[in-house]
């Protein structure tokens, strides 16, 4: 079959096999040309199918040389459908480590669960050194727990009223974008709540707790979760609203494993990532369009990254590195520091009030945003050949 984008919303339900593994090799060689980092020799990233959390885990392989196994909840493909993206990437991954004599496991399944959980944990005592990172980058909508099979589904509003402004609608097929109000009501306690069970801090814990248990983290391991703050022009919808609280929740728990874990030696943190474009955050009213302007500005200054980019930065910089530590008032890694620069952020705000649909092109990155959008499924890519008839779509990454 020829497998082409078919977008319903704001996702792709269609992923091409040769772009997304396009895509990690591509990612791969860039970690490989900034060299070696001295760091982890094995390390678990808790989502690592996309986004920073397959970055995460590529700059672990390639830049640090660690053994590594990923777990994500991800579709394999069908007869006459191809695969999600990220078990393409994950394939992908599994295959370029395999060449380069690393060992890599990646676990397709519910992260949240205890059977995932006991899994993965059996497959570390068989066949890898005691992990010594552990990446948690999970971004799902739902969370069934595992004690009481509670169903959970996240919701992305403000809190106490409700909440109006611009958000950027793409027409992804045709690379351009328009203007469209977007007005959310106050989310209730109970949506709040659900919010929190599902992004907040407790399986980080729970992954950590199991793994400590049963011996398969070093003593002096190292744990990372990833956060987002943006800047007032979000902060209603984001850092204000229900996400915010989950990531408050996520912040508590790493002073809470810190004071639990650091006497071992171990250490928890939270690192404050830059805006980029991922499968979550296109989800995410207002911030499409606030991240649009913020790579046009950002591109301008020469100081814009992709996920690949920041990865690098942050092991390179702060995770290992010798240079002191960027750390804010909540003892969280600063790495939005290019993003909230004050030129830039002044910038961004200006263009934030001047847009309007005559300009948007002029004071918005909307092709990139598109562009990036499109290379998270493995399309818009120069060297594949999206018109060739695919035959097995499990397989062809190897072919």
């Amino acid at each position: 079959m020829i497998v082409k984008p078919r977008i319903r919303g704001f996702i792709c339900t269609t992923a091409h096999p040769l772009g997304c593994a396009a895509n990690i090799r591509e990612q791969v060689d860039v970690t490989r040309k900034l060299g070696g980092v001295e760091g982890c020799s094995s390390a678990l990233v808790v989502g690592c199918s996309g986004g920073y959390g397959l970055a995460s885990r590529i700059v672990a392989g390639f830049g640090c040389g660690a053994n590594t196994v990923g777990v994500s909840f991800e579709k394999p493909p069908e007869a006459d459908k191809p695969a999600s993206a990220g078990w393409y990437n994950n394939a992908a991954f599994d295959l370029i480590s395999e060449e380069a004599g690393l060992r890599s496991t990646s676990f397709d399944g519910d992260a949240f669960s205890h059977e995932i959980k006991r899994q993965v944990i059996d497959e570390l005592k068989a066949n890898y050194e005691p992990v010594d990172l552990l990446v948690y980058s999970l971004a799902p909508p739902i969370r069934i727990h595992p004690d009481t099979g509670e169903r959970f589904r996240s919701v992305i509003k403000p809190l106490g009223e409700a909440y109006e402004a611009n958000t950027l609608t793409l027409d992804v097929l045709k690379g351009t974008g328009r203007l469209t109000p977007v007005s959310l009501e106050p989310a209730s306690e109970e949506e709040t709540a659900a919010t929190i069970a599902v992004m907040g801090g407790d399986d980080w814990r729970r992954w950590i707790d199991q793994c400590a248990a049963e011996g398969v983290l070093s003593d002096d391991f190292k744990t990372i979760a990833f956060t987002y703050l943006g800047n007032d022009l979000t902060y209603p919808i984001y850092r204000g609203g229900t996400l915010g609280q989950a990531k408050e929740h996520l912040d508590q728990t790493c002073r809470e494993l810190n004071e639990q874990y650091g006497s071992r030696g171990a250490e928890a943190l939270v690192a404050v990532l830059k805006a980029v474009v991922t499968q979550a955050s296109t989800a995410i009213p207002v911030v499409p369009l606030y991240f649009s302007i913020l790579f046009k500005v950002m591109k301008a200054a020469g100081t814009h990254e992709d996920c690949i980019g920041h990865i690098n930065r942050l092991f390179r910089e702060q995770l290992y590195g010798t240079a002191g530590r960027r750390i804010d008032d909540e003892n969280r890694i600063r790495m939005d520091n290019f993003e909230m620069a004050e030129a830039t952020q002044d910038e961004v705000i200006q263009r934030w009030r001047d847009i309007n649909e005559e300009n948007l092109s002029e004071l918005a990155d909307v092709e990139g945003f598109v562009t990036d959008f499109l290379k998270i499924f493995g399309f818009g890519r120069d060297d594949v050949d999206y018109d060739a008839e695919l035959s097995d779509l499990a397989s062809v990454i190897r072919s």
